[in-house]
């Protein structure tokens, strides 16, 4: 039986700069980043809150995938179709306004949905991810 997750994948262009978005704009904090063979890194980020998981930052190739599916997803990942993770936070137009001032790129301002309150930004490969402030926190 599943007790949990401890890794999610974002697939990303340059694992250099996913971390440095993720770390700095998005304030996660850096947990891996090891060689694993053939020029691949394991490069995770986390919340400080939830140790348990972290999130793979990802580049599509060979090491993991043949290269046509490496190639098809490189350029989904350009044309900025992809969807990542869901951040929760306590406050989201608070969480909004200091990932605005950092220089993130958000393609949907708060807004109240039936699951919490949400906002949607984009990360520096394209992918987009949502900012909830869900309506039970803790639940």
């Amino acid at each position: 039986m599943i007790t949990g997750v401890n890794t999610a994948v974002v697939w990303v262009l340059d694992q250099d700069a996913a971390k440095t978005f993720f770390t700095d704009k998005l304030g996660l904090r850096p947990r891996t980043d090891v060689p694993f063979g053939d020029g691949m890194r394991w490069v995770t980020v986390g919340a400080e809150a939830q140790p348990e998981v972290q999130v793979s930052l990802m580049v599509p190739g060979p090491q993991v995938m043949d290269p046509e599916s490496a190639g098809q997803l490189t350029a989904l990942l350009a044309k900025g179709v992809l969807i990542g993770c869901t951040f929760t936070v306590e406050d989201c137009h608070a969480a909004f306004a200091d990932l605005s001032a950092r220089g993130v790129t958000f393609v949907q301002e708060p807004q109240p949905r039936p699951w919490g309150i949400s906002a949607t930004l984009r990360d520096d490969s394209g992918t987009v991810h949502e900012l909830l402030q869900p309506h039970h926190q803790g639940r």
